[in-house]
């Protein structure tokens, strides 16, 4: 889409709302100035994107059969956000791609939400390949895969996709066209890689892009209709017997609606009340789709409390450029700002005892109204099972912590959604070896690439928790980072050398709370930039090549 059309379709956006509001003789909303100061703010949003694509968008191949002579070979694994920009960046900068993607289309975990799942972070911080185009500054699902798969096309990537098939294996490729020490990385060499049975050849690179949310994790409690009861609820159970504390609602099974939080497009909800068991962003979107949908009222069952972040995209930057990348004796200023000015009201459910920086906060700026106005119930406590008519939970106090002693309440309502997010995908098709004792998920160097081979990149899909990175620029400048690599030698890093760099990132972050590489910022990759150049004056031909993308265009692109 094109910055005029992107333009006008916000234009006849404005005129279609308009007509509508004239035929229900809604007179006030209709000449409401701040309507016409909105489409303003999405016109020259717009137009700033177009100068961002005007800089730095990558000049993508004009027809399937280019590159004619590519710079080397890139197996993708993954069709979702962050492998369709990997494919895009890599096919511009004349490397041929092969996209591996286990389901039938591409969008990745987008493809497998609701549709009325949208961006949680304003979308200027959210530009997963420089050719995007927002016209909203949230966008939905449905515009966030719309881009996707744009860019996926214009690429040209769509014939080198192959859908529903799913990398069993990653192994390295015989010394057959290669010298022996060109495949040691200790020797300014690399691995060359086989995906699956080999029947796409060779490839001097993988990049794996399966995210950390791969399919619906459904818990299982004591009283859900059709399951089994999980490990954790069964020795939760022998432990209240042995307490001598019996349930005396054993043996039912609750009678209403069973789902998980990525199914609720097609859940009747209308007049309902929904129980909601999770308080992450799954939890906080179960409770927005219910309401949307003509719930009665809502309950959320929080384990324990998540900080949630305003939509505010000052606050977010600032919040997520915090240059340690763990909690600091300061880190309290934040949580007091947020108290203060966010939570105003319900301080109660703000976190006690988990700082703003040891997980992945949720960004939402209406949650915390509903709990103000009464359209939403938060109870913090352990879920214990399900009832004929509800859930019995152990309520607890704020100062308490998960399986703390508490008081047992029923809560009735007439749908469970359960928002216990997904599991994380397994990478258990790549080599063991490349992941030794103590340098695993997340402790890989520029928390990325493994120590033991640079040749391969794990972008968005070993880190633990971040703040507002996810679809964000890295995702090209990783790509070029693994781009130079194989087109200089000497800029290449041996495994010792990787090792060093995350050792002494660990030094560092010493004593940080879930390990010191647990929370990924930019200011690690920032300082890794200024080092790689700063040191070896010949290797800065590639520092505008690996920020913006400049430098390494084909030629037959250009005609």
């Amino acid at each position: 889409m094109s910055v005029a059309n992107a333009s006008l379709s916000i234009v006849q956006e404005y005129i279609s709302t308009s007509q509508k509001l004239a035929k229900q003789g809604r007179i006030l909303p209709l000449v409401s100035p701040w309507r016409a100061y909105q489409v303003i703010l999405q016109l020259i949003y717009i137009w700033l994107q177009g100068i961002i694509i005007l800089l730095f968008k990558p000049t993508p191949p004009k027809s399937p059969d280019q590159p004619t002579k590519p710079l080397g070979r890139v197996a993708v694994v993954g069709a979702g956000l962050t492998g369709i920009s990997s494919a895009a960046h890599a096919i511009a900068h004349g490397f041929d791609v092969v996209i591996y993607e286990a389901g039938d289309r591409p969008g990745g975990i987008w493809a497998h939400v609701n549709s009325t799942s949208g961006l949680q972070l304003n979308s200027l911080i959210y530009r997963f390949h420089p050719a995007v185009l927002w016209r909203h500054a949230f966008p939905k699902r449905d515009e966030v895969l719309s881009e996707i798969r744009r860019i996926w096309k214009e690429y040209q990537l769509e014939p080198r996709t192959r859908f529903n098939t799913r990398v069993t294996s990653v192994t390295r490729s015989p010394a057959d066209f290669v010298e022996a020490e060109d495949l040691d990385p200790k020797n300014s060499g690399h691995a060359r890689w086989i995906i699956n049975d080999g029947s796409d050849g060779p490839f001097d690179a993988v990049i794996v892009t399966i995210g950390t949310c791969g399919k619906p994790q459904k818990v299982g409690f004591p009283g859900m209709p059709d399951s089994e009861e999980s490990g954790d609820n069964r020795s939760d159970k022998s432990d209240q017997k042995r307490e001598g504390k019996e349930d005396e609602h054993e043996g039912e099974t609750f009678q209403g609606q069973v789902i998980h939080s990525s199914e609720l497009d097609e859940a009747d909800l209308e007049g309902k009340t929904v129980l909601v068991i999770g308080s992450g962003a799954s939890g906080v979107e179960a409770v927005e789709t219910a309401l949307s949908k003509g719930a009665r009222d809502t309950l959320m069952v929080a384990r324990d409390d998540k900080w949630i972040i305003p939509r505010n995209i000052v606050f977010d930057t600032t919040l997520s450029a915090q240059p340690f990348g763990r909690e600091t004796p300061l880190s309290f200023i934040w949580e007091w700002v947020l108290k203060k000015w966010h939570y105003r009201g319900v301080e109660d459910i703000a976190p006690h005892h988990r700082g703003i920086f040891e997980g992945t906060p949720v960004v939402n700026d209406e949650f915390l109204n509903y709990i103000r106005t009464g359209r939403c119930t938060y109870v913090r406590g352990d879920t214990l099972r399900l009832t004929n008519s509800g859930i019995l939970v152990n309520v607890r106090s704020r100062e308490s912590k998960p399986k703390d002693p508490g008081e047992k309440k029923e809560f009735k309502g007439d749908v469970v959604v359960l928002a216990t997010g997904f599991q994380r995908p397994e990478i258990d098709f790549l080599p063991e070896d490349l992941f030794p004792e103590n340098y695993q998920r997340p402790d890989l160097y520029l928390q990325n690439f493994p120590t033991e081979d640079w040749s391969i990149l794990l972008t968005n899909s070993a880190y633990v928790n971040a703040i507002g990175t996810v679809g964000h620029f890295h995702i090209g400048i990783y790509t070029r980072i693994l781009l130079t690599l194989l087109l200089d030698k000497d800029a290449r890093p041996a495994p010792k050398d990787m090792k060093l760099w995350v050792d002494n990132v660990r030094f560092v972050k010493r004593g940080a709370k879930g390990g010191p590489l647990s929370f990924f910022t930019y200011m690690e990759l920032t300082i890794w930039l200024l080092l790689f150049h700063l040191f070896r004056p010949d290797r800065i031909r590639w520092l505008f090549f690996i920020m913006q993308g400049w430098g390494v265009v084909p030629q037959e692109y250009r005609q």
